[in-house]
């Protein structure tokens, strides 16, 4: 059954659960690196620096900024494509696997909230 949300409880929702996320001292996502976070982990692999440029239509080099931020927190990882040096490959964590099934457990809690 599809969800039906205004615009203003769909705003509601999404406030709510950055809230939550400030409060709760999770790491500081911009819109792009959570977007490209969440294409790695509801994609189906392979990904790649390039592919994700790509499919966001941004650069190479926003994406590698994006990327090294989220390294940083071990969100994911990378590593040089063995069959084709040029590419890097873009690899799942635990770390992130743990961190997006945790944001998205916030989404329907936020979004049971909000249910009258």
């Amino acid at each position: 059954m599809p969800v039906m949300l205004r615009p203003s409880q769909a705003l509601r929702l999404w406030q709510q659960v950055c809230l939550y996320e400030v409060r709760a001292g999770m790491p500081d996502l911009t819109e792009r690196q959570l977007a490209i976070l969440l294409t790695i982990y509801l994609d189906p692999p392979p990904h790649t620096v390039r592919g994700l440029a790509e499919k966001l239509k941004v650069t190479k080099p926003v994406i590698t900024r994006a990327l090294d931020t989220m390294s940083a927190l071990k969100l994911v990882s990378r590593r040089r494509d063995e069959r084709d040096r040029r590419n890097v490959l873009i690899r799942r964590t635990v770390e992130g696997a743990l961190f997006v099934e945790r944001f998205g457990d916030v989404i329907v809690e936020k979004a049971r909230e909000l249910s009258p």
